[in-house]
């Protein structure tokens, strides 16, 4: 039978081992950790404490009366810059999940820059207007992913296929967003589930586009020149060097609607 020094012992160890693993994960290592404190420190997730009552069997040893003694323990939630806001992402504000419908980085002469973004309830639907500061945290809930396969359009709807099961669904256009003006067919995309249902799809990065519409190539024109208008597969339409003609196939960033380069092979 094991005695009450025995369990204390094995508390304090797990709780120092625990906080030797969130010390691993940020930015610099946890200090202050005396009498429940946390140091949050610029720039690193945002640290949260969270106190629980371990029951009666687990008591201080400086306590005469043998109440309950609470221990502090520590979670860290996934947070990212306002700055880095995407149409579709998944965010929890002031404790209700959203997702990103719009975000714009705004900058207006010697003023401060800011993130202007529309969050839409998940729940209602409802919208809601919210500034950011540009290097303001935003916490991202742990959610469960999954990757489909983007076959082809039905009607308004997108048609995914689960990769393990071979299962066919249709996700709306209002959860896929800018996914017409990307994906071509057989591209893998990265879907969040709650409770089963699918609330957001993540797109690749990166997708090649063949330039179906553009300019004349200018002999002689160099990267350095002047972008130039193209029209792509999807109906996209971005900007690229002089030297990109039709039937040229393009690599282009989904997150920003960028060209990047002319893809190779």
């Amino acid at each position: 039978m094991r005695t009450r020094n025995d369990r204390l012992y094995q508390a304090r160890a797990a709780r120092r081992s625990f906080e030797a693993r969130v010390a691993r994960t940020a930015d610099r290592p946890i200090r202050n950790r005396r009498r429940g404190r946390t140091s949050a420190t610029p720039g690193s997730p945002q640290r949260r404490e969270i106190t629980i009552l371990c029951g009666s069997e687990l008591t201080s040893p400086r306590r005469r009366d043998h109440t309950p003694r609470a221990v502090a323990c520590w979670s860290q939630q996934p947070m990212m810059k306002a700055i880095d806001l995407r149409k579709g992402k998944l965010v929890n504000y002031e404790g209700t999940l959203y997702t990103v419908h719009t975000a714009t980085h705004v900058a207006k002469g010697n003023k401060r820059s800011y993130i202007q973004a529309k969050l839409k309830d998940l729940k209602n639907g409802n919208l809601l207007d919210v500034r950011f500061n540009v290097d303001d945290r935003v916490e991202t809930p742990f959610i469960d992913t999954k990757p489909y396969e983007y076959l082809y359009r039905d009607g308004d709807d997108f048609v995914l296929m689960d990769q393990t099961s071979y299962e066919q669904i249709h996700v709306s256009s209002d959860i896929m967003g800018d996914a017409a003006q990307y994906l071509k067919g057989n591209e893998t995309v990265t879907c969040a589930m709650v409770d089963g249902k699918i609330v957001t799809a993540e797109l690749p990065n990166v997708v090649e586009l063949e330039v179906t519409d553009t300019p004349p190539v200018v002999k002689g024109a160099t990267a350095t020149n002047q972008n130039k208008d193209a029209t792509l597969e999807t109906g996209l339409r971005v900007k690229v060097p002089p030297f990109i003609g039709i039937g040229d196939v393009i690599r282009v960033d989904t997150r920003s609607g960028e060209y990047i380069e002319r893809a190779k092979g």
